[in-house]
């Protein structure tokens, strides 16, 4: 088993805007069984509570469902447990390199968009306090992303 585990902030945008792209992706290629998917965020303002209704909508439009994921904060165990663990930005990939308690995990904790290098970006912005564009942005950009971390994982992971 492949384990992902997806950060921003709150964890009710970006990341489960993550969770869900890769869980349809992964779907769609049968890999559910192989590949685990879960997001989080570096904060806990938003423990329980389901993603931001525009980030759902967003996804939605793209045939993509978010409404039964919850928030919930990086826990110390997640960074034994995931194998990657991807930050939205350099804060929280900051943030995630802080929390880790081990060194040695610190190899796991990577920028979520060093798996799209096409894109002019390294970071994926923030659309809580901005209009429907930037959720379309963030659904672009983590589709891009996603495409490339399956790559990558069924390159490391599943051809054996």
């Amino acid at each position: 088993m492949v384990r992902v585990l997806f950060v921003c902030l709150g964890n009710i945008c970006r990341s489960p805007t993550a969770e869900g792209v890769l869980s349809a992706m992964v779907q769609a290629r049968g890999l559910e069984k192989v590949v685990h998917i879960d997001s989080a965020g570096t904060h806990a303002y938003h423990i329980g509570k389901a993603p931001d209704i525009r980030s759902q909508q967003a996804a939605a439009r793209r045939g993509i469902d978010l409404s039964m994921l919850v928030a919930r904060r990086v826990a110390r165990s997640d960074f034994e447990t995931f194998d990657y663990i991807l930050a939205m930005d350099n804060e929280n990939l900051d943030n995630l390199l802080a929390m880790c308690p081990d060194q040695a995990l610190q190899r796991k904790i990577s920028l979520f968009l060093r798996y799209a290098p096409h894109l002019e970006t390294r970071e994926v912005p923030d659309p809580y306090y901005g209009g429907d564009s930037g959720f379309e942005r963030v659904l672009d950009l983590v589709d891009a992303a996603s495409a490339g971390l399956l790559a990558d994982i069924e390159r490391r992971h599943l051809q054996r």
